[in-house]
């Protein structure tokens, strides 16, 4: 069995971690029975600096044969980031109705968490975030631009499909894990949106007698993350609410350089693709310290999308025995002094 997966290393550190990561996905993927094939896909900024465009007009053409994808990191300074955004990753999660975000929060054996008295193993939710609609919707625009007068129009969208899946898929999660969901709203504020987000969870929670239902406001929710995470299982939010809750729930369990993250079309009918939460981190380009453990946990939630759910386990339990082994390798943002390729070639070794 051999899958097809598209790289698109993109910008900054993007194209460092990919390429460390991707030999260790060629061993996991052989030692348990399977090929990777790739094909690279040097779309970022640099293109756009180049042509005008983060990527081809048919760049979603090409995208669509993979089984999956595999994604660096998108952002650069000298551009700004709504250009780099809508340019490259919102097409491709709108274009495949890469519906559900799905980024666990873990503090691993060995992390040390900026939160006071937590330790390995005390924070674990996932956080299920609505991923191509909400107030990330490209809906509005500007008029008068240049005069006193200019005004600026963003509406956001939510629909009850869109919202009915990416609860449902929170409450499936719930089940399989403690039973416990958290819907994220700001309805006091927002009266139409947001109560009808209510409302949705409402009617889909009595689908599931068995799991308990905890509802908070998001500036709430952003306190409670912080004195209180250990009391989170599975949490669900918009597409705002739940950007802006996972980069907290990435700190809290000790960097953005250890954040997976997953785009998943819930038909099936489009891939989906990985990539980790960091971003670019231009400040660290070409240092060959950056993490790559975000990527590595990112590829094993790529391979469990695929069903290959031994090698999955593979490179999520290599890199979590990596980070509790105080001789181990790690980079500085975990508190070492490791290089990018040292982290890899320890994985390969544990692998």
């Amino acid at each position: 069995m051999a899958y097809d997966i598209a790289l698109i290393p993109g910008d900054g550190i993007g194209p460092e971690v990919v390429d460390a990561v991707l030999p260790l996905a060629e061993d996991a993927a052989d030692a348990h029975g399977f090929d990777v094939e790739t094909t690279r896909y040097d779309w970022g900024t640099e293109r756009y600096l180049d042509a005008g465009a983060m990527m081809p007009d048919d760049g979603l053409d090409r995208l669509e044969d993979h089984d999956t994808i595999l994604l660096g990191a998108v952002g650069h300074p000298d551009v700004p980031d709504h250009i780099t955004l809508h340019g490259l990753l919102l097409p491709i999660r709108k274009g495949f109705d890469q519906a559900i975000c799905k980024r666990p929060s873990v503090l691993f054996e060995g992390i040390e968490s900026p939160l006071r008295g937590y330790e390995g193993g005390d924070v674990d939710f996932v956080l299920y975030r609505e991923n191509t609609e909400g107030e990330y919707a490209d809906v509005g625009g500007r008029e008068h631009v240049g005069f006193d007068h200019e005004v600026a129009v963003q509406s956001a969208v939510f629909t009850r499909e869109g919202t009915e899946r990416i609860v449902r898929a929170a409450f499936d999660a719930a089940t399989e894990r403690e039973g416990h969901v958290t819907s994220i709203t700001k309805s006091n504020a927002q009266a139409h949106s947001m109560v009808f987000w209510d409302d949705v969870v409402e009617d889909v929670a009595e689908e599931f007698p068995d799991v308990d239902v905890e509802r908070l406001l998001v500036d709430a929710a952003s306190m409670d993350f912080i004195r209180r995470p250990e009391q989170f299982d599975v949490v669900v939010a918009s597409n705002l609410f739940g950007d802006i809750l996972t980069d907290i729930g990435a700190i809290i369990t000790g960097s953005m350089g250890l954040a997976p993250s997953a785009n998943i079309n819930p038909s099936g009918e489009y891939p989906a693709m990985f990539e980790p939460v960091h971003g670019s981190a231009p400040d660290i380009v070409g240092q060959g310290v950056a993490n790559p453990l975000a990527t590595v946990f990112s590829t094993s939630m790529l391979f469990e999308d695929l069903g290959e759910h031994a090698a999955a386990d593979a490179l999520w339990d290599a890199a979590t025995e990596q980070i509790a082994d105080d001789d181990a390798p790690h980079t500085p943002d975990i508190g070492g002094q490791a290089t990018t390729e040292s982290v890899v070639a320890d994985l390969r070794d544990r692998l």
